[in-house]
């Protein structure tokens, strides 16, 4: 029902955000467009910008804001907050005129009557202005939880309209030099969710670091939600590959589980909220099942795809949810379009910031936002008051940060938390104004001292840095214009899966080289023979520890977790380019290192040619680590959907040896052919040349390691510095043998490519290869730019055309 003052959301449409804001109108949108498709959404009504309009003219209060707010200095710190205390304290003395407040106790009673009972409720500010491409900063006004009856009511939807002049909407909007006296306010009334007694939190239909669009960013905590966009908590987080969610696969390509110290719960009496800390048996564990983050992400899915089809081009969203901790329903609460990278044109080049030295051991480390470097003084900030501190070019350091600070916030270098998540209003408004940020460093204000010179670093993955002192850093920017295409495939060798989403915006053809031991070592940092045969270990000690890591998941889970999710990530950005994953090639002394791993390595004296790669594969002292490796091979590809994922099979001495290898993939459920799979093996010993027409009579193709070929070919173990200096890849034996083994490989129609070092150091080697026809080239990301210009050169130089030379070479 509508009248003037106030509407219920299934009479709004998106095409109502003049009557009643941007958060109102899209609930209405959402209410009646999407609730019929599954996507659970609550009942509830508006008051109108009319209502606010009325309410201001009747008390006269346009003059008073003008008057307070005309000439004000937005940098004056001090005197924004003067400024703005007076007039929201106007606004609270003026009565609410009696009709208007009959027709707000007339849509309450409706809203009641359609429940059948008086709800709690949550009572959300909605302003005209917000959630816009030119206006994006939502949530400047307030939101008020458990109200209870309609005295209170009115009195929340009074303290609403106050929450127009906050400090940070007064300087928002100056900023986009909007008419302070224009802007109206809308409040949405909606019971409640108890998610005091579950969990809630914040969805994005893309990564917010890279802006990768092909991903559903969910983060959770216990409690009501306005922890998590305050940045009081560290939330869990999760996310998920739209592609193959949409086949109904379990594409939960990563997740991290938060600190989630405190929750934010219905309070009693007169005061609606409080703050009560979490259980530690609760901290430990996820806030939603992994069915709950799926179901989230298909809804999330189904809202931006409705969204992109009103706004006729891809429309990614930023959308809030809440678990009834009474009914265990899940609910969409709040979506809008998303700002930050919506508002991006797809950047045509690739921007990197790197450290020109070797960095000093981190004094703080946290959560990385933003992919930059930033250089300042520490300023920590504990309170408001201490805002007007904060100099320009500071590196800002506090608890959390709430949208009062965004004036300050916009002239700072860097900003550091102690906690909060990547959804947290540090990240987001750092992202944002292109600020390095590190969120969740636990203790960075008693850790960084007032005053002293910081370089915070955005830009090494995952883990955010701040170093002591000014360190010298270097940025790179490449235009994709001045990137030429090549008829050779140009590929990455890649490990961290963090930097999966980024790397994957370079034009490429793929993954030709994806390690697995990088995410061993830092993502689960336990010997799989350790987690197999958990907790039959010798090693008090590593039992201990390696309890204390896996907590209640089953020792074998928590490998196979781990990996299919690093792992998962590397296929998902670049799906559904191919993307080659090599089983784990550790060398003994490698794999003793790991926790648990020294009871099951022997020692040997020349570990780079002993007990690696394809030998321990089949062999009962390590058979079962590598089925944790296959099941999690597997799940990558079966319950994630992601069948761009090949595997290769590295230092594979002999055919038969291969054959045991693709026998045992098989009788762990990666069987050859099945669903498309491709095995490969790296061609990088001696016989793999001599008899490669046997090892490509077993796998599916080749691929060429360069710096283990040559050390065999000409006899230097290059973990050895006395005689380093005679290892060279263009040596005319490792030439002789690459050439004998790109021919060997066309004479039998099975792809080759190389993943070697060599192509991106030496020009002269690209071209080489390129003449013999190769299929691939495969790169560390930061060189694929140069290789890129090397390879499209050789390749225009060749007459007859490169795809008539396959076949030619030395063998």
């Amino acid at each position: 029902m509508t009248n003037r003052y106030t509407i219920d959301f299934e009479d709004i449409s998106l095409s109502d955000i003049g009557l009643v804001g941007g958060k109102n109108a899209s609930l209405g949108e959402l209410l009646h467009a999407l609730k019929p498709a599954g996507v659970n959404v609550l009942d509830g009504f508006a008051t109108t910008a009319d209502a606010f309009r009325r309410f201001v003219r009747e008390n006269d209060l346009e003059k008073t804001i003008r008057n307070h707010l005309s000439d004000l200095d937005i940098n004056d710190t001090a005197e924004l907050q003067r400024r703005g205390a007076k007039v929201r304290s106007a606004i609270l003395h003026a009565p609410i005129p009696v009709d208007l407040e009959e027709d707000f106790r007339l849509a309450y009673r409706r809203l009641c009557s359609r429940l059948g009972r008086e709800p709690r409720l949550a009572v959300r500010s909605s302003a005209t202005a917000e959630d816009l491409p030119e206006a994006s900063f939502a949530g400047a006004a307030e939101t008020f939880l458990n109200v209870l009856g309609c005295n209170d009511l009115l009195k929340a939807i009074h303290n609403c309209f106050a929450s127009l002049y906050t400090d940070r909407a007064i300087s928002y909007r100056a900023q986009l030099d909007f008419d302070q006296t224009k802007i109206a306010l809308s409040v949405g009334v909606q019971p409640m969710v108890r998610s005091d007694l579950a969990s809630s939190g914040v969805i994005f239909t893309l990564d917010t670091e890279s802006g990768f669009r092909d991903v559903v960013e969910v983060t959770g905590s216990y409690g009501l939600g306005e922890f998590i966009v305050q940045g009081v908590v560290t939330p869990d987080e999760w996310m998920v590959f739209k592609p193959t969610l949409r086949e109904g696969r379990r594409p939960i390509i990563s997740r991290r589980c938060g600190t989630k110290e405190v929750r934010l719960v219905r309070g009693d009496g007169t005061k609606t909220t409080r703050s009560e800390p979490v259980p530690a048996n609760e901290r430990s564990r996820f806030s939603l099942t992994d069915d709950e983050v799926l179901t989230l992400s298909r809804w999330a899915c189904l809202i931006e795809d409705h969204y992109t089809e009103l706004a006729g081009h891809p429309q990614p969203m930023d959308i809030e949810w809440a678990k009834d901790g009474l009914t265990n329903e899940l609910f969409i609460v709040q979506a809008r379009p998303e700002t930050v990278h919506s508002r991006k044109a797809q950047q045509p080049f690739y921007e990197s910031y790197k450290l020109k030295n070797k960095p000093p051991r981190p004094v703080v480390t946290g959560q990385a936002v933003g992919d930059r470097i930033g250089v300042g003084k520490v300023r920590v900030v504990r309170e408001s008051s201490e805002l007007s501190f904060v100099e320009p070019g500071d590196v800002l350091v506090a608890t959390s940060t709430n949208p009062d600070w965004e004036p300050v916030m916009k002239r700072v270098a860097a900003v550091v938390t102690d906690s909060g998540g990547r959804t947290a209003h540090a990240a987001i408004v750092s992202r944002e104004l292109g600020l390095p940020c590190i969120v969740g460093c636990g203790n960075a204000t008693t850790i960084l001292a007032e005053g002293s010179d910081v370089t915070v670093s955005a830009a090494e993955g995952a883990i955010g840095r701040v170093y002591e002192g000014k360190l010298d850093f270097e940025v790179h920017r490449v235009d994709f214009s001045a990137v030429p295409p090549t008829q050779t495939e140009v590929m990455f060798n890649l490990a961290d899966p963090e930097k999966a989403f980024e790397v994957s915006a370079i034009p490429n053809d793929g993954v030709g080289l994806a390690r697995i031991e990088f995410i061993i070592t830092n993502h689960i940092g336990v010997h799989p023979m350790a987690l197999a045969k958990f907790p039959n270990l010798s090693d008090p000690r590593a039992r201990t520890k390696i309890a204390a890591m896996i907590g209640e998941e089953a020792p074998g889970e928590f490998f196979v977790r781990k990996l299919s999710e690093g792992v998962g990530r590397i296929a998902a950005a670049f799906y559904p380019k191919p993307v080659i994953v090599r089983t784990s090639d550790f060398k003994t002394n490698e794999y003793a290192k790991l926790l648990g791993g020294a009871e099951f390595e022997p020692e040997e004296e020349n570990p780079m040619i002993g007990w690696r790669g394809a030998s321990r594969y089949y062999d009962e002292r390590y058979k079962a680590g590598f089925a944790l490796e296959c099941a999690a091979l597997k799940r990558v590809r079966d319950d994630m959907g992601l069948t761009n994922l090949k595997v290769m099979i590295p230092f594979c001495r002999t055919a038969k040896e291969a054959r045991k290898v693709v026998d045992e993939m098989a009788a762990n459920g990666l069987k050859q052919g099945e669903n498309g799979l491709e095995i490969y093996a790296m061609c990088e010993i001696p016989a793999n040349v001599v008899r490669a027409h046997d090892f490509l009579e077993i796998v599916d193709g080749y691929s060429i390691g360069s710096n283990d070929l040559t050390q065999l070919v000409l006899g230097i173990d290059r973990d050895s510095a006395t005689i380093s200096g005679l290892f060279d890849e263009d040596d005319p034996a490792v030439k002789d043998m690459i050439a004998g083994a790109i021919a060997a490989a066309h004479v039998a129609g099975k792809p080759i490519g190389i993943c070697g070092q060599a192509p991106s150091d030496k020009p002269e080697f690209a071209a080489w290869l390129v003449s013999l026809g190769i299929d691939s080239i495969s790169l560390n990301p930061d060189s694929v730019f140069r290789a890129r210009k090397y390879i499209a050169e050789a390749e225009a130089s060749l007459a007859p055309p490169k795809s008539l030379l396959k076949g030619v070479g030395k063998w």
